[in-house]
Formats: C-alpha cells, structure tokens, sequence
C-alpha cells in the first residue's frame, strides 16, 4: 500500500479566514489548527492518549532540544520520533533556530557553517547548519520540516532585519536542496522581515520561487504588540499563496488565533496552553482564571460545567485550588488537559463559523468581551519595563507572576 502524498486543500472561505484539511500519510489535519507543543518529545503532564482525546490531530517537538538531548542517534535507532513518544499523530518538527536565538549562550552566526551556539544544558558547543537541521529533522522523520533560518529579536534597525532576512532566504534555498523531493512529508519555508512591509512582501517572493509545500510566518511573538503583530498579517495576507498553508509560529492567546485567523492563518502553535495549566491559570468560556487565587476555595463549580470530555467539569475549583496550593502533581495534568481541550474548542468553534459565514461575527464578540483580559499580562509587563526597565528580563523569566502576586 502506497503512502498518502503530503497535500492541502481550501475547504471554505469567509473573506479572508478559511478553512482547509491538510493531508498526510499519518493522518489528516483540519485547518485552522493548534498543535500542542511537546518541546522534548513529551507535552508536559499529559499522555498522548488523552492529547488525541481533545481533537488535537498534530503536535509539534523541538529539534534544538531533541538534538542536545537525548541526541538524534538514540530516535533514530527506533525507527523516528513518533516510536520513540509512541506518537499516532502527524508531527511538525521547527528548525532549532528560534531556541538558539532565546535560549543558547554565546550564538554566533556564520553565513556558510551556520549557528554556532553553546547547549543551554552544559554549554558544550554545536554548530547547526541548513543541511544538519533538515539532517536532524529527516532522523526524527516528523511529517512537517521547517527549513533553518535566523530568527532576530526584535529590532528596528531595517539594515539589520534586511541582512537576517536575506540569510535566512540562503539558508531556505540550502534547506530545500538538502531536503530533496519527498512527496509524503511537507517542508516549509519561513518568511522574515521584521516589521517591515517591504521586507515580507520580499521575502515571500523569494520563498515562493524556491516552492515549499507550506508558508510560516517567522520573527513574531518576540516582543512586539498585538497590534502591530496584526499590522504584519494585514500587510502580507494578499500575497501569500492562495493554495498552501500558511503557519503563524509560537501564537498564541486566544485573541491572538482569533486576529490571525481573521487575517488568513491556517495552523498555531505555542506552550501557553500548557505553561499556563502548570502554573495555575486556565483558559475558560467565561474567562481567564487563575486557580491559586483564595477566592475558588468556596466556589465548588468546576472550571467549565459543559466540557464532558474526561470527566474534566467533576472538579471543582476549591479541589484544584488546593491542589496547586500543596504542590501537588495532579494539578497540572488536570489543568494542563483542560487547557489544551478548551484551545481544541476554540478551534472547532473557529472552523464552524466560518463554515457558516459568521465568523467575523464570532471574532468580533469573543476578541472583546472575552479575550480581553488575557491581554493584561502584557500590558503589566511592559508598563513596569516602560517604568523600571531593569525588570525586564526578570518578567520574562517568570511569566504571569506579577498576575498572581496581584490575584488579577
């Protein structure tokens, strides 16, 4: 029996969100989609048994830290990544090139050899290149590829962004030969430009001369508003092919799906859900809650009383509000799987409207009476940087601990 071709198909429109089913010999994914992260070949705290129970029907791993631990070699000896995580569903692999912006010590870029980085673990030192990343990422034999490139902070400086964006339009063309032709996995490219109109509409140009199966949208989520993440996807949404799907990278929030969708994007990826479930916060129909607030040890109404799916609405809030107070395990799971099945809501609400035409009408009540709130995380952290910057780097260590403190 031959193995299904990698493909992808708009299913319906309304103006400019849509949705799609992309196609893979592993299984079938609807779009707009979330894909749990599950960084180290795990999503934290849950089984992938109960991953596939909230809808999810793709996950993402990590290829900067699979390759440092526990080591490509060790995956490949069973026969890929999803053996290794006894894994059914399609699995997209990044680049490695995000982590050594964030988390690496002492990265160096160079042109032809690549990212020269020390591990974050015990500082030994890797070069990754193009064609080791696609090596790496062929040995973890995930379904999606991401072709290398540099992912720059945020910066203004136009003269910078264009040369990152010029490399890593290098390193795609390196990635794409290094890949080679195999119908049945997709390797996407990574737009870049910053915030710069010029330098995107570029870059997706160039991107589509080499042709990839798929298009993400690179160098947001690392410190720029939401608005101006919006402004981004409002500039580029006409230019990026009608027929392929496109990728918002490391988003989001709630809100921020919303907005993206609205403006075009197929598939999300972040580890808010989960974070967040280990930390005490949930994502609700009514809101955002944070359980360790005092106020849940009376309130005996579970998080969401219409979720049935594992029996999740028999906790109450003052059960887990003691959970998470005495440290315990199990608060995690239970949140952690309550957040990943509320964002799996979210996204099949997303694709019903717009299979109704009423999306925009879904968008425009939720992004304002419900998602509101999660935006004051943000706001919080960089009113203080605005005021004692030397905070900064201290809040983006421990995020949401200013909310917690205040009991917002």
């Amino acid at each position: 029996m031959s193995l299904k071709k990698f493909s992808f198909n708009v299913i319906d429109k309304d103006k400019y969100s849509r949705t799609g089913l992309i196609e893979t010999h592993r299984g079938d994914i609807q779009t707009p989609a979330f894909m749990p992260v599950g960084t180290q070949g795990t999503v934290k705290a849950v089984f992938i048994d109960d991953i596939i129970k909230t809808g999810s029907e793709i996950i993402l791993s990590n290829t900067y830290h699979l390759m440092l631990r526990p080591g490509v070699d060790r995956i490949i000896q069973v026969g890929g990544l999803h053996q290794f995580m006894n894994c059914k569903l399609p699995i997209l692999t990044d680049s490695g090139g995000f982590q050594i912006m964030s988390l690496a010590k002492l990265n160096k870029i160079d042109r032809e050899k690549g990212a020269i980085f020390k591990s974050h673990v015990d500082g030994k030192e890797f070069i990754l290149s193009p064609e080791e990343s696609i090596r790496i990422q062929k040995g973890l034999n995930s379904d999606i590829v991401m072709v290398m490139d540099e992912c720059p902070k945020k910066n203004n400086d136009k003269k910078l962004i264009k040369e990152s964006m010029e490399l890593s339009i290098y390193w795609a063309e390196r990635s794409k030969n290094s890949f080679g032709n195999n119908p049945h996995k997709g390797l996407f490219g990574i737009v870049q430009g910053g915030l710069f109109k010029d330098l995107r509409k570029e870059s997706i140009k160039k991107l589509i001369e080499i042709e990839f199966d798929g298009y993400a949208l690179g160098g947001l989520a690392v410190g720029e508003t939401q608005n101006e993440m919006f402004e981004v996807l409002d500039d580029i949404k006409k230019y990026l092919p009608e027929n392929k799907p496109r990728y918002l990278m490391g988003v989001g929030t709630p809100s921020d799906i919303l907005g993206a969708v609205k403006r075009g994007i197929d598939m999300f990826d972040c580890v808010l859900p989960t974070r967040s479930g280990r930390t005490g916060l949930a994502f609700t129909w009514e809101g955002r809650i944070n359980i360790k607030n005092s106020k849940y040890q009376k309130d005996n109404l579970p998080l969401d009383k219409n979720c049935t799916n594992f029996n999740l609405k028999n906790y109450s809030k003052n059960y887990l509000n003691h959970l998470f107070n005495t440290n315990e395990i199990l608060a995690s799971m239970i949140l952690t799987l309550h957040n990943i099945n509320f964002y799996q809501e979210l996204m099949k609400s997303i694709r019903s409207n717009i299979k109704k035409g009423t999306f925009n009408k879904f968008h425009d009540h939720y992004i304002n009476k419900l998602w509101y709130f999660l935006n004051i995380d943000y706001f919080l952290k960089n009113t203080i940087r605005t005021i004692v910057g030397p905070l900064a780097q201290l809040l983006e260590q421990f995020p949401f601990n200013i909310v917690y403190t205040l009991n917002i």
